[in-house]
C-alpha cells in the first residue's frame, strides 16, 4: 500500500494495517472521530507529544480552501450572493468532520519516523 492510499484509508503510517481512528463520528449529532492512541497492529504511537495535533491545523485550513473554493468555483454562475454564502457555510460545516480526520492523518504522514 502506497502513502496514499494509507492516508486514504486512515491506515497507521508504519504498518498500514492498523486503523488511526476508532469511529468516523458524525456531523449530524455533532460528534468528532476519535482516536486509537497506539495502533492496534505495530503499537506506533500516534500522538508523539501534547500538542503534536496543533500543526494539522494549517492542513486543515488548506483543505477548506480548497473545497471552498471549488465549491465557489461550480456554484458562482448559477446563484445570488446570499444562497452562494450559505452553501458556502453549509459545506465548510458538512466537511468539517472530513476535514479533521484528513487533516490529522495528513500530519502524521508529514512526520513519520
Amino acid at each position: 500500500m502506497t502513502n496514499f492510499q494509507g492516508i486514504v484509508r486512515c491506515k497507521c503510517p508504519k504498518c498500514k494495517t492498523g486503523k488511526i481512528f476508532e469511529d468516523n463520528g458524525n456531523v449530524f449529532v455533532l460528534r468528532a472521530p476519535r482516536m486509537h492512541a497506539v495502533c492496534s497492529s505495530c503499537g506506533y504511537k500516534f500522538e508523539k507529544e501534547p500538542g503534536y495535533f496543533i500543526g494539522s491545523l494549517y492542513v486543515s485550513y488548506a483543505l477548506a480552501v480548497a473545497e471552498m473554493l471549488f465549491l465557489f468555483c461550480i456554484c458562482f454562475p448559477f446563484l445570488s450572493f446570499e444562497m452562494l454564502f450559505l452553501v458556502l457555510i453549509l459545506g465548510l460545516l458538512l466537511l468539517s468532520f472530513f476535514n479533521f480526520r484528513y487533516a490529522r492523518t495528513i500530519w502524521i504522514y508529514l512526520f513519520q519516523l
